[in-house]
């Protein structure tokens, strides 16, 4: 599994919450959304395909994401395939406790957020090295990616309340929303 594999699986998620038309599922559609080519793109689905957190539907021929499996795996294991730490202070986008999705939420213990490092944000934090190299440029033109990304930074960092509260609302937006 690559970080890209996480980052198109939160995309394909996003676009079926947003009732995205069958055209925007091209692989040159998901390359202009999530900035990953479209040779990798291939062999990302082909990965999710085969360890079964993406189905084709049988209808369509769509690529469907398994959420419970994807939830299960990024509650339990994303912290520890792809381990984070802040790092030094930069200007970027708010991610993780400090994003719009968790604001009001948590109470920060000190006045240092966690930003995506990026050259037009307007916020000053601390580095996060986002999940995919293209995550941030992706999050500013899909505010639910950016919601679904910035939780899974959440349960990244593994700081005890921002990842339980992370936890709750990626349950809430995979599991209770696709009933």
């Amino acid at each position: 599994m690559k970080s890209q594999d996480i980052l198109l699986l939160l995309k394909l998620i996003s676009m079926e919450k947003s009732g995205a038309p069958e055209a925007d599922y091209s692989v040159r559609q998901l390359e202009a959304f999530t900035g990953i080519s479209k040779s990798e793109l291939s062999a990302s689905l082909n990965r999710c395909i085969r360890v079964g957190l993406v189905a084709r539907e049988h209808q369509t021929g769509l690529p469907k994401v398994n959420r419970k499996a994807l939830l299960g795996f990024l509650l339990n294991g994303i912290r520890y395939v792809f381990p984070v730490r802040p790092a030094e202070l930069v200007r970027g986008i708010p991610t993780s406790f400090a994003a719009p999705v968790m604001e009001g939420k948590v109470m920060s213990a000190g006045d240092t957020i966690n930003v995506w490092p990026d050259a037009t944000g307007k916020t000053k934090g601390q580095a996060i090295a986002p999940l995919f190299k293209s995550a941030p440029a992706a999050a500013k033109a899909d505010p639910k990616l950016y919601e679904l990304l910035a939780l899974v930074d959440a349960v990244r960092i593994g700081n005890v309340r921002e990842a339980q509260l992370a936890a709750q609302l990626l349950e809430k937006e995979f599991i209770y929303e696709s009933i």
